[in-house]
């Protein structure tokens, strides 16, 4: 499956794809993981989940709680808008809620594993089978399209990222497989793409991550306590009693959030074929594997267009 060379723009109207890999050169973009998608990082390898319960509630939670304010505001004003808003809402959000507890009781899908010293990638298939696919053939772009209502301008995006079945002999529906995230496209895509890309390229130490939510050694509220104190002591007490505190619970449900990552992600799914254990076992660094000479090449032209756009403009 052939796709434009990374770094290409294509722009429509009301649409704009980015293309990152292949080959996976820089974006530009400091490494964000915004969906919370690292489940495990070491120095040999890293492993993205695409189950995010947390991102889930959020947007369901911020939908549910918007209908609940306009009739709560509006009961006095017009009984039967309010009441009509709430069952308005209650048919929309009906779905995704319903959605929601449907997959809270469904198995966490297993991780993609990025081995850094092989370059190569562990991809696992929902019949039990898994591909390993060579790092610098994996695919990646960010989509995102607008449209424009009433209401105004919505843009929505993703981040996707393919692979390739290593097979030749393989069958047409098993040559492709995807995994989509859904990040809003464009910068915060590319953000979420540089976490896979500079592990891959960089090392461990240039991805910041937030595995210890995996392993809570306290309850919820003493958990939400000490977050609330680390918040504090980077951006004030105010800023954080607003968001974290006051937006954290009512508007995203955070300590909802933490309880179903309990439930579902403590700890996350682990890869457990035999060969696999033994392919994610750390390598003498004589033996890891090489960038090729085309990413190398590619790289250091990026890097040097990278380096001529941060030059500040001289405007004498």
């Amino acid at each position: 499956m052939s796709t434009p060379p990374a770094g290409t723009t294509k722009k429509r109207i009301f649409s704009r794809n980015d293309y990152l890999a292949p080959l996976p050169i820089p974006t530009g973009r400091k490494p964000s993981d915004v969906l919370n998608t690292i489940w495990r990082k070491n120095e040999v390898f890293l492993d993205i989940g695409n189950y995010s319960i947390g991102s889930a509630v959020m947007g369901i939670w911020v939908g549910v709680m918007t209908f609940l304010a306009m009739s709560f505001f509006t009961r006095n004003l017009n009984s039967d808008f309010s009441r009509d808003t709430l069952m308005l809402g209650a048919i929309i959000m009906a779905l995704p809620v319903f959605f929601l507890i449907q997959g809270l009781f469904r198995e966490v899908p297993l991780p993609v594993r990025f081995n850094r010293q092989r370059r190569e990638v562990c991809v696992p298939q929902a019949d039990g089978e898994y591909w390993i696919v060579p790092w610098e053939s994996v695919t990646a772009a960010a989509t995102q399209h607008s449209s424009v209502s009433q209401a105004g301008k919505a843009t929505m995006g993703l981040l996707i990222i393919g692979f390739e079945n290593p097979d030749p002999q393989a069958k047409d529906d098993n040559k492709h497989f995807s995994l989509g995230f859904n990040c809003g496209g464009g910068t915060s895509a590319m953000a979420l793409w540089e976490c896979m890309r500079s592990y891959m390229e960089i090392g461990p130490d240039a991805v910041d991550d937030q595995t210890a939510r995996f392993d809570r050694s306290k309850g919820i509220w003493a958990t939400y306590l000490d977050d609330l104190i680390k918040a504090a002591k980077l951006r004030g007490w105010l800023v954080t009693a607003f968001w974290e505190g006051f937006c954290g619970i009512f508007i995203f449900n955070t300590l909802l959030i933490d309880v179903l990552e309990r439930w579902k992600l403590n700890p996350p799914p682990d890869l457990t074929y035999p060969a696999i254990i033994e392919w994610s076992n750390p390598l003498p660094p004589e033996q890891w594997a090489k960038r090729s000479p085309e990413l190398e090449a590619a790289i250091a032209k990026r890097e040097a267009e990278l380096a001529v756009q941060m030059q500040p403009v001289d405007e004498t």
